[in-house]
């Protein structure tokens, strides 16, 4: 049998303030919730994240053993994707080197049983420091990227410069190649994805129960 879950804190990290209302409201905060689990706004963009980060991480003396998840909303580049859908980063890209992600198969294996009937994608997700569309779309796909957000990639490497942690990305597709936000309908996607959102808790819970921190 599992041992209870590791005391380290969770720090959920999100841009926009619904996206952080999504998640501080959702399913999921009771007695699964780690002791301390902070749902941080971090304001849009890659810069904005990265001080964002820093600065909680800095708090507390716990920047070491803190796990990090960037999550909230993205646009998914792949064909067929559908807002509600939810991306599960393998590993984060934007400059430099790549930014792997812990347990991703696990954690998509929660968000699974957390929100049945919605597809789960797992790949790498990719960086931008702008709104994403048409032909910037298709070109990010040919790097082999599934989705992409302007703040997980920030995040999740400036996590990683104070030291190693287990860190992931969790997104949810609001708009896609065949649904793009200039489109109509793109309020029910909007919905959509904001209920995905606040369903995802249990599923970060059960990622950060999984882990044994400290880690080597």
């Amino acid at each position: 049998m599992a041992e209870a879950g590791p005391a380290a804190p969770l720090l959920i990290a999100c841009a926009l303030g619904i996206e952080q209302f999504a998640l501080r409201t959702g399913k999921g905060r009771a007695v699964d919730a780690p002791e301390r689990v902070t749902v941080l706004r971090t304001g849009m963009g890659p810069r904005a994240a990265e001080t964002a980060v820093a600065r909680a991480l800095g708090r507390d003396g716990g920047a070491a053993d803190t796990a990090v998840i960037a999550s909230g909303f993205c646009a998914g580049l792949a064909p067929g994707m559908h807002p509600g859908d939810l991306v599960v980063a393998e590993e984060t890209r934007a400059a430099g080197d790549p930014v792997p992600c812990t347990g991703a198969e696990l954690l998509a294996e929660a968000l699974a049983r957390a929100v049945p009937g919605r597809t789960v994608h797992t790949g790498p997700l990719t960086g931008s420091d702008h709104v994403v569309r048409g032909h910037e779309r298709a070109e990010l796909r040919a790097t082999g990227a599934i989705a992409v957000d302007m703040e997980s990639a920030a995040t999740l490497r400036t996590a990683l410069r104070s030291g190693p942690r287990p860190v992931a990305a969790v997104r949810v597709v609001v708009d896609a190649p065949e649904h793009e936000l200039v489109r109509i309908g793109t309020f029910r996607g909007g919905i959509s994805a904001f209920r995905v959102l606040r369903a995802v808790l249990p599923a970060f819970y059960e990622w950060h129960r999984s882990l044994l921190l400290p880690r080597r």
